[in-house]
C-alpha cells in the first residue's frame, strides 16, 4: 500500500451535560431575535445532504434569522443565521435525492439567490477508510486538504474505462479557496496549542439525546473480506473476524486531514473500499456529494465518520458523526476574520476567474 502521511490530532468531543436551563435560555435567545437580514448580508453557504446533518448544523447557529421571501424558481428551503460574526445560509438536499448532481443543483440555486456568498462548507457524514497510515475510528472527523496529486477531493467514479476494465480518471477537482485553507492552518495551529472550543460547540447540541455518543454502538472493525451476517446489528457476526486495534486512552475524537473520495455510489464493501483507496494514493473517507461542488462552489468538505464503508455499516453513529462535523465547521468559521471574507471573491467570481491571483 502506498504510504500516505496523514496528520491527526485528538479533539475533546465529550458532550458536556450543561443544565437544561442553560440550553433553554440559549434557544430562546436565538429564536426570539429572529432578525431579517438582506440577501446580500450572507457570505457563507453551508450544504448538507441529510436531515440529521441539517439538524446538527442548525444547532450550531448562534442566532437564527427570519426567512426571506421564496423565489418561484428556487426549490431550495433555507435556514438562515449567524455563527460568530458570519451570516450563514444552510440548505439540505431534497429528501431521498443524494449524490453529486443533487448537491450541484442545490449549490447552484443557493449561489444564484445569495450572490454575495464568498465560500461554502459541505458538512455531514462519511464512510471512513481505516489503514495502517490513518487510524480512523467512528466519530472521528475528516477534513479535505490538498495532498499529493489531489486537491482535497477526488471523484473516484469518473473517467475512461480502458484495458482490463481499468478506470483512468480524467478530471481534476479544485482545491478549497485559500481563505479556507488559511483558516484550516489556523485551526490546526490552535489545536497544537490546546486552544479549541470544540467541546463547547458539541455541548450546544447535548440537549438532544439522539446526538449523544452514548446512543451509539460499540466501535468495532471487521476484516475487509468478512461480510456482514443478516440482521440489523453485528451481533451475529463472528468476533474472530475483528481487526485488533490498540484501544484509545479516551473517547475523544480525532481529526484527520487529507483526501476525500466522492462519487455517486454507496461504498458498502471492505475489499472495494481498500482497492479504490489504494488506486487513489490513499483516501480517508468516502462520500457522495463533494465532487458536484468543488469546481462550481468553492468549499471545504468536513465529514464525521459514521461507518467503515463496508457491509457492516448502519445508521447508529450518524447523529453523533453529524454533530462532530458541524462542531468542527463552527470552529473553523470562528478563526476567519470578517474583514478577510469581505475581501474574498464571491463564489461566482472565483469560478470565473480561477487563474486570477486577485481571487485567491
Amino acid at each position: 500500500m502506498i504510504t500516505l502521511p496523514i496528520w491527526s490530532y485528538s479533539l475533546k468531543s465529550l458532550l458536556f451535560r450543561l443544565p437544561c436551563h442553560v440550553h433553554q435560555c440559549r434557544r430562546l435567545s436565538r429564536n426570539a431575535q429572529g432578525r431579517r437580514l438582506r440577501i446580500q448580508d450572507y457570505s457563507v453557504g453551508w450544504v448538507c445532504a441529510l436531515p440529521i446533518e441539517l439538524a446538527a448544523a442548525t444547532e450550531m447557529l448562534d442566532e437564527e434569522h427570519s426567512g426571506l421571501p421564496q423565489d418561484s424558481n428556487d426549490t431550495n428551503l433555507y435556514t438562515l443565521g449567524r455563527i460568530y460574526e458570519h451570516n450563514v445560509v444552510l440548505a439540505c438536499l431534497p429528501a431521498g435525492q443524494i449524490g453529486t448532481n443533487s448537491a450541484a443543483a442545490v449549490a447552484t440555486q443557493m449561489k444564484s439567490k445569495f450572490a454575495s456568498i464568498r465560500f461554502g462548507l459541505m458538512v455531514g457524514i462519511g464512510g471512513g477508510v481505516p489503514s495502517a497510515q490513518s487510524d480512523i475510528r467512528l466519530g472521528d472527523v475528516v477534513i479535505s486538504q490538498p495532498h499529493m496529486q489531489h486537491g482535497g477531493v477526488v471523484q473516484y467514479d469518473f473517467g475512461k474505462t480502458g484495458v482490463s476494465g481499468h478506470l483512468a480518471r480524467t478530471s481534476f477537482l479544485n482545491t478549497p479557496p485559500t481563505v479556507l485553507l488559511n483558516a484550516l492552518a489556523k485551526f490546526r495551529s490552535n489545536r497544537y496549542r490546546g486552544k479549541s472550543n470544540l467541546s463547547a460547540h458539541l455541548a450546544e447540541i447535548s440537549h438532544l439525546p439522539e446526538f449523544a455518543r452514548d446512543d451509539t454502538e460499540p466501535d468495532i472493525l471487521f476484516k475487509p473480506t468478512y461480510n456482514h451476517v443478516e440482521g440489523p446489528t453485528c451481533g451475529p457476526c463472528s468476533k474472530d473476524e475483528l481487526v485488533e486495534r490498540t484501544p484509545r486512552s479516551s473517547q475523544d475524537s480525532v481529526i484527520h486531514y487529507g483526501t476525500i473520495a466522492s462519487g455517486n455510489q454507496v461504498i458498502k464493501d471492505g475489499v472495494t473500499r481498500d482497492r479504490l483507496s489504494s488506486e487513489l494514493g490513499g483516501v480517508l473517507c468516502f462520500e457522495m456529494e463533494a465532487a458536484g461542488l468543488m469546481n462550481s462552489f468553492p468549499c471545504l468538505v468536513i465529514r464525521g465518520i459514521c461507518d467503515y464503508a463496508d457491509s457492516h455499516k448502519n445508521k447508529r453513529w450518524q447523529p453523533y458523526a453529524a454533530a462532530t462535523a458541524a462542531a468542527c465547521a463552527k470552529e473553523i468559521l470562528s478563526v476567519i476574520p470578517t474583514a478577510k471574507v469581505a475581501k474574498t471573491c464571491t463564489v461566482d467570481e472565483a469560478t470565473e476567474k480561477q487563474r486570477d491571483p486577485l481571487c485567491r
